[in-house]
């Protein structure tokens, strides 16, 4: 069933789980004032209440955004996801609603990158055993199991934007950086790719995960690969929770086949902060772990919240889809008429076609026409005269095939 709406840049737009205040800031530069804000997630028959009336929504990790949600979401246009993840919204049912997904994959590189550097120093060190034991009344002045970092060989697994920064910075303390990446990367400063995950976890002192989730990441890192690791090494996972099988790594620590660990990121998290935390590795002192803070800064939270909410404006006033999860990707200028038109559908063939004949038979100049597909959306955007944009509006939605259409005047 199509759905469209001729009122193309009055959005009612809700955020939720404390979006940071720069995201308010972008959205009021843009023109956009119909905000509401949240302070918490929200799920069930609260979260579809409050997403009711949204064109558009604001979320980070914790509201899920199923296929069942978004059904009772007729109205909504498009989806700000103000993190590094999209997990949390089914990517694959929201395009096929003619919804566009958008995250922010770079904002918050910096702070994962430092405290990840943090975590090797005091790992090396032996810092959160002998912390533990100071706050028991207890005292452990020696140099057994305590490093520098400079020397050693940090082993980076997935070599993106955040494995990336945090081998330069490690490369700053003298440290040896190994990485291995699905992909062929050029590698930087003196970083060296090995050919196998084998290898890497052979040669380093450190492993740490900076993977996405997928089905391939899965456990990547289980019995095998802790068996695997240098004995007394350390493991970092600040990437996704499901990546590490924990018993395996409670195993591994127990047996002292790692020395410690720093854990940011859970297979389950607590809902909010008054909910229990519960795992395995709670009895171990010589891990440290986070409560899924790595991008958790000041600078991040308030980069993140300038970032997407940009795009989401970008996306309300002109149709720009540029960094799009789920979603053809069209970079769009200004209109270069009176007015734009925004026809979502089905990729099937013959689509271009229906839609330009619809044109010619009502008279309807085109001053300028932009088309991406994915193997099953298309999306084409119609720069037209603005006397003719109803003609054409109602048109474009009665053409079978179609999702959504929108008029930016």
């Amino acid at each position: 069933m199509a759905t469209g709406t001729a009122n193309g840049r009055d959005f009612n737009i809700v955020l939720l789980e404390g979006i940071h205040a720069t995201a308010l800031e972008t959205l009021a530069a843009a023109g956009h004032t119909r905000v509401s804000s949240h302070a918490r997630s929200l799920a069930g028959d609260e979260l579809i209440a409050a997403l009711a009336e949204a064109d558009l929504v604001g979320i980070r990790s914790r509201t899920q955004l199923t296929a069942e949600v978004l059904a009772q979401l007729p109205r909504l246009a498009a989806i700000g996801c103000f993190c590094i993840g999209t997990n949390q919204v089914d990517l694959a049912a929201a395009a096929q609603r003619g919804i566009p997904v958008f995250n922010a994959p770079f904002s918050n590189t910096r702070s994962v990158a430092e405290l990840v550097l943090a975590e090797i120093v005091m790992l090396m060190r032996g810092i959160p055993e002998k912390n533990a034991l100071l706050h028991r009344g207890g005292w452990m002045k020696s140099a057994a199991n305590a490093w520098e970092v400079r020397g050693k060989t940090l082993g980076i697994i997935g070599y993106g934007h955040i494995g990336t920064q945090i081998g330069v910075l490690a490369e700053q303390l003298g440290m040896n950086v190994v990485f291995h990446d699905i992909e062929a990367k050029l590698p930087l400063g003196n970083a060296r790719q090995l050919g196998s995950l084998e290898a890497l976890l052979a040669a380093a002192d450190v492993v740490s995960l900076h993977v996405p989730e997928t089905p391939a990441t899965r456990d990547m890192m289980g019995a095998a690969q802790f068996a695997a690791m240098k004995p007394g090494s350390f493991l970092i996972n600040a990437s996704r929770g499901t990546v590490v099988d924990i018993d395996a790594l409670a195993a591994a620590l127990e047996r002292k086949q790692l020395l410690g660990a720093a854990i940011d990121v859970f297979p389950v998290e607590p809902k909010g902060n008054d909910d229990p935390f519960v795992t395995p590795l709670l009895r171990f002192e010589n891990v440290i772990l986070t409560p899924h803070i790595g991008g958790s800064t000041a600078e991040a939270q308030a980069n993140i919240g300038r970032e997407v909410a940009a795009k989401l404006a970008r996306y309300g006033d002109n149709g720009s889809t540029a960094t799009a999860v789920n979603f053809p990707q069209v970079t769009l200028p200004e209109p270069a008429g009176q007015c734009r038109i925004l026809h979502i559908h089905h990729n099937v063939p013959g689509m271009l076609a229906r839609i330009n004949e619809r044109f010619s038979a009502a008279g309807i100049n085109i001053v300028a026409q932009y088309l991406q597909t994915t193997p099953d959306i298309g999306y084409v955007v119609i720069d037209a005269d603005a006397d003719a944009s109803r003609v054409a509006f109602d048109e474009l939605k009665a053409i079978e095939g179609t999702i959504r259409c929108r008029i930016v005047c």
